[in-house]
């Protein structure tokens, strides 16, 4: 039954994560979020900033890391619009896209604004 133990991991890995940005006073707004481009792992807040976190787990942190597709890139971005439609400021809403890495360990490594320009 490998793909109820994988959902169970990636579930545990989101909750990790959702952890790490508690942890340092911000604000989870949603976890799976859906959309129709997609899910969202989860949504956090930063003052005026929303953040969208896409968590990825594999043994290592650099596997992780090497998990993250251009396609899934453009997913996180057409999703990220269709959240901030219900946002005061719509499309003027401040974004942020990090990438959430997961190991074996459980440890969490934040790579922010991993898509490396503001949006």
């Amino acid at each position: 039954m490998r793909g109820g133990s994988a959902w169970r991991s990636g579930v545990a890995a989101e909750e990790a994560v959702a952890r790490h940005y508690e942890d340092r006073g911000l604000a989870v707004a949603a976890r799976r979020w859906r959309s129709p481009w997609g899910e969202v792992d989860l949504i956090a807040r930063q003052g005026a900033t929303v953040i969208i976190v896409e968590v990825k787990k594999a043994r290592s942190l650099d596997l992780a890391a090497h998990r993250l597709s251009r396609r899934q890139m453009d997913r996180l971005c057409a999703a990220a619009q269709a959240f901030c439609e219900g946002e005061p400021r719509g499309s003027l809403t401040d974004l942020r896209f990090d990438l959430a890495l997961v190991d074996g360990m459980g440890r969490v490594a934040v790579i922010e604004n991993a898509f490396g320009e503001d949006f």
